[in-house]
């Protein structure tokens, strides 16, 4: 058995269309310090042994920006280390700084305002290849526009599919005062939306977004002192797959399958379509949602799942509701812990004992990070 590793704290800010008032170091001390506050720990003394920042350069709009940080996560003079893109990835980070005995106590903080850098889609451009596929214009949109089209041709899932999906999250974000978008949507208000990128319209993809998300991570021994609710981290699975576009099924993820392959054999589940009472998956895109699901192995067919039961999946709204996608598996893995302990107010799924949180970063979602989390 390996070591057992809990969160213990958890906190999140309002995310928003533009924090124009807030630098980053503000915005992340706001999180930081609720998690300090929860734990009682001693954040300039010796109570964390290392620091995980996730936060992105060029959303950052600098170079090695978890520099700017470095005093609001209590950094000076200890461990810190960056994990770039994806949050999910920043709680895999610590759970194994955690789990291997370097330290008892980590703090996780990850930060983006996507706002001062004015047109994301030149941000994303920037990930692809210089030679071949940025001379034609890929950005992560026109990447997810390329993956929708071929998933919903393969299972025959309509626009108006879409349409009430995307109505049906919204309507859970109304109830998260976390969310960025929470005014609910008409399947009329999702046909009129204007398209981005055939077959996405603008409300099929997540608003532009600022948001901090903290968490405190620790050793068993230590988490019976931190916190009276801790959540423990059973399974955790990772992947990436190819680069180039071509080489992959966008219909598909062999990444997101490996991923979630081995975070539950190392939580030891058999059963993934009814093992969990909450999913938190990276949605940035509505035809994501469906897709994710089942790869994860959460449904069988993408086409039934979409007319089933939806109220489990992401009942704070989701990343399509408006999370920074730097910080998205961050966000969803603070939001399953809420689940988890009961705190997630009126999007609170009763009884919840085991859920999953999801996040992914690249094209088409190239890179998968899986977190199964129990009470």
């Amino acid at each position: 058995m390996p070591p057992r590793v809990a969160i213990c704290a958890v906190a999140q800010s309002k995310y928003v269309r533009d924090r124009w008032q807030d630098r980053v170091q503000g915005m992340c001390w706001e999180v930081v310090q609720h998690v300090v506050r929860a734990t009682g720990v001693d954040l300039a003394g010796e109570d964390v042994g290392a620091v995980v920042s996730n936060s992105d350069d060029f959303f950052d709009c600098r170079t090695i920006s978890d520099s700017a940080i470095t005093d609001v996560v209590g950094a000076h003079f200890k461990c810190e280390e960056k994990v770039a893109q994806d949050g999910a990835q920043a709680v895999y980070y610590g759970y194994a700084n955690v789990a291997s005995g370097s330290s008892d106590v980590v703090l996780v903080a990850g930060h983006s305002k996507e706002s001062q850098v004015g047109d994301r889609n030149l941000i994303t451009h920037a990930a692809f290849d210089p030679f071949y596929t940025r001379p034609v214009g890929l950005d992560y949109l026109a990447a997810a526009a390329l993956q929708a089209d071929a998933f919903l041709r393969r299972f025959g899932i309509t626009d108006a599919d879409l349409a009430r999906l995307v109505c049906q999250q919204r309507a859970k974000a109304a109830r998260n005062p976390l969310a960025n978008e929470r005014t609910p949507l008409s399947p009329a208000d999702v046909a009129a939306s204007p398209m981005l990128a055939d077959p996405l319209r603008e409300a099929y993809v997540y608003p532009p977004s600022d948001g901090a998300v903290a968490m405190i991570l620790a050793s068993e021994d230590r988490a019976r002192h931190l916190t009276d609710k801790p959540v423990w981290i059973t399974g955790l699975g990772s992947s990436i797959d190819s680069f180039f576009l071509g080489d992959r099924d966008l219909s598909e993820s062999a990444s997101l399958r490996q991923a979630a392959g081995r975070a539950y054999r190392m939580a030891n589940i058999g059963q993934p379509r009814t093992a969990f009472d909450v999913c938190e998956l990276s949605d940035p895109y509505a035809h994501q949602l469906p897709l994710w699901a089942w790869q994860l192995g959460l449904t069988e067919d993408p086409r039934q799942w979409l007319s089933g039961d939806l109220a489990r999946f992401n009942p704070s709204g989701g990343s399509l509701a408006g999370t920074p996608q730097v910080v998205s598996g961050l966000a969803r893995t603070a939001e399953a812990v809420l689940q988890l302990r009961n705190e997630a107010g009126e999007r609170q799924i009763p009884g919840a004992k085991r859920a999953l949180a999801h996040g992914t970063t690249g094209p088409a979602g190239q890179q998968h990070c899986v977190v199964v989390l129990e009470t």
